[in-house]
């Protein structure tokens, strides 16, 4: 190992002790806030067309960027899957990118504004809420940096500007057309979703700390958000990045600029603000050389730590902390001049790789969440509604059907793709029917109802496999028999009536 990787990993052990000494939750942020939402507080959860359709082939459709990257090879996906068959939802409820060069192209704001203009004209009388993007951050740094998202390219330091610059430019172009054209008749609601997980500072007496923490927080939401509610793209991002720029020999900065006439165009292109949040991280300044190349994460200049006392729930990167959330909502409204504030994604994976469905686990990371949201509510948040992630089990991007996200678990061994209702399902109906958490009595019986569903629901799920057994039997087996029956008798009666004859 290199002696620079030695001592970086000496250093980032050394700092984690310092987390629970430098920062211990206050009472506020132990105790449980029992009250009830605003009335007309909307409630939902979230799926996704290509995580869960399958059919990918259907009724003349062309295939898509993800299409391409799931059938390119192998290792780009967990398991070599793909979603061409997914939850089978299709049947149960793109080009662009090859000859444009997808959203590296700015002609891409364009066309998407056509698109978002065909979705106007043919759902806009019963669609009151549109979101433009959902989670572009992630589409620009995992498809146009790392490759790890289609379309796969790893044009670091600089696709995944490119990319946001032109994502921005196609979202304001959506509504302006909306506004312009559609607005009047339809009496619709325009917005954007950007996910973001809550950046805390390791030691809040420490300057550098805080100034890492905010860095954290502007090159995550404020990359997207600043230049739609304020202009222009953070002031930390135009100066950390223009002097990596500088010091790599380059006479221009890797981050696109917006003219005057556009970053007119673009503020205020924003009916209400959609945010999307599953974790926290501590973060705290970096203060040894990163000699790689360009890249979004060298330009930061921040390192992110976790506590090991934060609940794992399974996926590498997923930790329980409710406090977060509340932080984030927070920030959000007072950063962009409080806006109307749609949580549009917020959710828990399965904890272990197995069929459970007692997932109290989930149940946990709803209540302590939601409850965290009901607090930056009372804080004065204008928090209009909540979406919880996700409805089905479904395709997770680079790792296939790994991770679970679902209120309902699929079998997707099973051709039929059956789902089956999580513990999970009853704890959120109870909070959505109560629109929040009357008393602890009440809240607690919750819980323990939604357990006693679940293993009703374990005993069936256990017994699929004897079930599609027996399917196999009656729809192959059978019939095979039968057939073999018939063609037998007429054989022997074609005999008998030879040697009669």
């Amino acid at each position: 190992m290199k002696p620079v990787r030695v001592a970086t990993l000496l250093w980032m052990l050394l700092l984690v002790p310092r987390l629970g000494a430098a920062r211990k939750g206050s009472p506020e942020e132990a105790s449980f806030y029992y009250g009830s939402f605003p009335l007309g507080f909307s409630w939902g959860v979230g799926s996704s067309a290509y995580q869960t359709e399958g059919a990918w082939d259907q009724d003349g459709k062309g295939p898509s960027i993800w299409d391409v990257f799931t059938h390119s090879g192998k290792g780009k996906v967990l398991g070599n899957e793909t979603a061409d068959v997914a939850c089978d939802s299709y049947y149960k409820v793109q080009l662009l990118q090859v000859k444009y060069g997808g959203w590296q192209n700015v002609s891409m704001a364009n066309y998407f504004r056509d698109y978002a203009n065909l979705c106007f004209e043919a759902f806009g009388d019963r669609v009151k809420h549109w979101i433009t993007f959902s989670d572009p951050r992630a589409m620009a740094e995992k498809g146009y940096e790392t490759g790890h998202h289609a379309p796969g390219l790893k044009l670091r330091g600089t696709g995944l500007y490119k990319a946001a610059h032109h994502i921005i430019k196609a979202h304001a172009e959506a509504w302006h057309s909306y506004n312009t054209t559609w607005r009047s008749k339809q009496q619709g609601l325009v917005g954007i979703s950007l996910n973001c997980d809550w950046g805390e500072p390791v030691d809040i007496s420490n300057p550098k700390d805080l100034e890492a923490a905010e860095r954290y927080l502007q090159f995550c939401l404020g990359w997207f958000a600043n230049p739609i509610y304020a202009g222009d793209y953070p002031q930390v991002m135009k100066d950390y990045i223009g002097r990596k720029s500088a010091e790599q020999g380059l006479e221009m900065s890797r981050l696109p600029v917006f003219s005057l006439q556009e970053k007119s165009y673009i503020k205020g292109t924003s009916d209400f603000l959609g945010l999307g949040h599953f974790t926290t991280r501590y973060i705290t300044e970096r203060n040894y050389p990163f000699r790689q190349g360009p890249s979004y994460q060298n330009d930061r200049d921040l390192i992110e730590l976790v506590d090991p006392n934060w609940p794992d729930l399974g996926s590498k990167w997923l930790y329980s902390v409710p406090w977060g959330f509340r932080r984030l909502l927070n920030f959000a409204q007072t950063q962009y001049g409080d806006p109307p504030i749609y949580v549009m994604e917020n959710g828990a994976s399965q904890k272990f790789h197995c069929n459970q469905l007692c997932d109290e686990w989930r149940i946990q990371y709803l209540k302590g969440y939601i409850n965290e949201m009901l607090k930056a509510i009372k804080d004065g948040a204008n928090i209009k509604g909540y979406t919880s992630w996700s409805l089905l089990d479904k395709f997770e991007w680079e790792k296939g059907y790994s991770d679970r996200y679902g209120f309902y678990y699929v079998e997707f061994n099973d051709r039929n793709k059956p789902r089956y209702p999580k513990a999970s399902v009853q704890y959120y109906k109870k909070i959505i029917i109560a629109n929040g958490f009357p008393n602890p009595r009440e809240v607690e019986s919750w819980y323990l109802k939604a357990l006693e569903t679940c293993s009703i629901n374990n005993q069936m799920l256990a017994a699929e496999p004897l079930l599609s057994h027996m399917q196999m039997v009656t729809e192959i087996v059978v019939p095979t028999v039968c057939s073999l029956c018939v063609l037998i008798t007429a054989v022997l009666l074609m005999l008998l009536l030879r040697r009669q004859s």
